[in-house]
């Protein structure tokens, strides 16, 4: 069965942000063209197959408790094109004959490596200096509030069922134990507990680390135990609140966040290389979808 690789996704998942406009100009202009039988997209003459949509999705949904959905069915579909142009690539680089990849053991195994050390060989992202690290330790300080909050979640698809786990936790249920029981966030198997996070309160948008607003707003006005008085509807998912713990915030010393700092700074960099490398290659690929 099909199966994706981690770092391949991330990848994909990054770049893919980047590019959409230009995939979709591409898809546009195929769109009159029809597909082969059971494929989802024609990536330079070769066919994707419904069948590796349909297993990334059964893939994801049994790891992150997600639901099927239009939104990750295209997400996917994106990866997937992404795969087959760089496998493509890697291919024509010769990288199919190399001995890592031909000491794979499977089929998607051995389409894995050699995209792997494909994109090691041709993403390069520009080093980051110590001034850019002293800076995003300044910025990020500076971007903190008083307090700072570790909550618990229970994200669920329908506000029915948003309405009951509710309940059941108002009424003295553990809302650990509801969270593994409904929730579709990816926090389901920690029983919805979040990372510490913590933001200048009032709380206003773009300054919430990355919280949507909504919920931030929600998680600051809960006392320690506090759950939310309703669900707070955000997107396709209703989610329950319960603010776990609140501290004071706790700013380690440069010193002790420099490499911290400078693997998320590195991290950002090379989003950026992936971004404009598989915009090159997007622009050269004849995509039919």
């Amino acid at each position: 069965m099909f199966r994706f690789n981690t770092a391949i996704r991330a990848f994909c998942l990054t770049a893919f942000a980047s590019v959409a406009l230009a995939s979709s100009a591409q898809a546009a202009d195929a769109a009159a063209s029809t597909l082969p039988a059971g494929a989802i997209a024609v990536v330079n003459g070769v066919a994707v197959p419904q069948s590796q949509l349909d297993a990334a999705v059964r893939e994801v949904s049994a790891k992150t408790g997600q639901p099927d959905s239009l939104q990750m069915r295209q997400a996917l579909k994106e990866e997937l094109i992404a795969r087959e142009v760089f496998r493509q690539a890697a291919v024509k680089a010769h990288y199919d004959t190399k001995p890592q990849v031909q000491q794979a053991t499977t089929a998607d195994a051995r389409v894995a490596t050699e995209i792997q050390l494909y994109l090691k060989d041709n993403v390069h992202a520009d080093q980051v200096t110590d001034d850019q690290v002293k800076a995003r330790y300044d910025a990020l300080a500076a971007s903190l509030g008083k307090n700072e909050f570790q909550p618990r979640v229970i994200a669920v698809t329908d506000e029915t069922t948003a309405k009951q786990v509710l309940a059941k936790a108002k009424s003295g249920q553990a809302f650990d134990a509801l969270a593994k029981q409904y929730s579709v966030a990816p926090t389901k198997a920690d029983g919805g507990l979040m990372p510490w996070v913590s933001y200048p309160v009032p709380v206003t948008e773009g300054k919430t680390q990355g919280v949507p607003l909504p919920l931030a707003q929600a998680i600051a006005q809960l006392p320690v135990g506090g759950i939310s008085p309703q669900p707070v509807h955000l997107g396709n998912v209703w989610v329950i609140l319960k603010l776990d713990a609140k501290r004071p915030t706790q700013i380690p010393p440069y010193e002790q966040a420099r490499e911290t700092v400078k693997q998320q700074l590195q991290a950002m960099a090379l989003q950026k290389a992936a971004a404009q490398f598989t915009a090159e290659q997007m622009k050269n690929a004849t995509i039919q979808q």
